[in-house]
């Protein structure tokens, strides 16, 4: 008997593998982010795991030893609103956290409203760190009117 996706021992999180490229490249694409960079941060990516089938996946992007980029979050259509998405974003914030990072930083185009419930909160572009500023995501790959977001992750103030 198949066990309900909505029961979080139905999905498993586990960290990025190079045989995952294609999937993780499938979710990003159909949920219209960027690939650009993926395979060069992969190390910091993390997937969920449904019955042998990728269904969710989000990224750390290392911008230096203080600041890491959250990037590349997605989760399958059919698999969204089981929190899937929610346990990504936790075990991203997680492992930012045991990396020793000082702040986590994001664009998004669409969930402006999503990442506040994390704690993340809006900042304007100009108090970004050069080192994170430097990416490719803040570069060229997301557009300039994409919401710009940060976490503190120790006890120094968020910009």
């Amino acid at each position: 008997m198949t066990q309900s996706i909505s029961e979080n021992t139905a999905v498993s999180l586990r960290s990025a593998t190079a045989a995952d490229l294609s999937s993780i490249f499938a979710l990003l694409s159909a949920a219209e982010l960027p690939t650009t960079g993926v395979p060069e941060s992969l190390a910091g990516f993390t997937v969920a795991e449904h019955e042998g089938r990728i269904v969710g996946v989000v990224g750390l992007e290392t911008c230096c030893r203080e600041y890491a980029l959250l990037r590349s979050t997605a989760v399958a259509s059919d698999y969204r609103k089981h929190g899937i998405g929610r346990r990504l974003v936790e075990r991203a914030i997680a492992d930012a956290e045991a990396s020793g990072f000082a702040a986590l930083y994001l664009l998004t185009n669409t969930a402006e409203r999503y990442f506040p419930s994390f704690g993340f909160t809006r900042v304007s572009r100009d108090v970004v760190p050069a080192e994170v500023k430097a990416t490719e995501e803040f570069t060229s790959v997301c557009c300039s009117s994409a919401t710009v977001m940060t976490l503190a992750l120790d006890d120094a103030p968020a910009p």
